[in-house]
């Protein structure tokens, strides 16, 4: 992995599981009591479905999208899908939105802000592993708050763009 600095921080696998449980960890310590996980698809997912775990609350997923041109690198329209797909019926009681970041913050502020229109919803607590400065939105949770907002590298990043054919050539096939 490269070395970060003020424009990058280069986050390995370790790393990114590590920083899952210090999120989880924050979370338990708050001792705030939530009845589901809400994340946000794509890069929710996995820090969602690993708090629904160690919580033991079932997990509901919301796709959103923002950052779609150029492999993922440039931030376009927001884009929130119509449904929460959950096998625990509709998103009620206390919910744990779950993301991997606060970037602009924009795609956070707007669920928060559909939740709260929801009257089966009674509360909304939000959860990132990174914060930026730059961020209008301030989760409730962070584990680490990017005072120079740096592009963040993370480890799954490498499916972007590499296609089936950049795969099959990965495994030399």
């Amino acid at each position: 992995m490269p070395n970060p600095d003020n424009a990058h921080l280069w986050v390995s696998w370790d790393a990114y599981h590590r920083e899952i449980e210090a999120l989880a960890l924050l979370v338990h310590e708050s001792g705030w009591q939530f009845d589901q996980v809400l994340c946000l698809a794509r890069g929710g997912l996995r820090p969602g479905d690993v708090l629904s775990r160690l919580f033991e609350v079932p997990l509901a997923i919301l796709s959103t999208s923002s950052y779609r041109a150029q492999a993922g690198t440039v931030q376009g329209e927001i884009v929130i899908g119509a449904h929460v797909s959950s096998t625990a019926g509709p998103v009620k009681g206390r919910i744990l939105l779950v993301d991997d970041l606060a970037d602009s913050g924009v795609t956070l502020k707007a669920v928060v802000e559909q939740l709260a229109g929801m009257p089966e919803v009674t509360q909304v607590k939000t959860a990132v592993i990174w914060c930026k400065a730059c961020s209008v939105f301030r989760p409730d949770y962070y584990v680490r708050y990017l005072e120079d907002s740096p592009w963040i590298h993370q480890p799954f990043e490498e499916y972007d763009g590499m296609g089936m054919e950049g795969l099959k050539g990965k495994w030399g096939k």
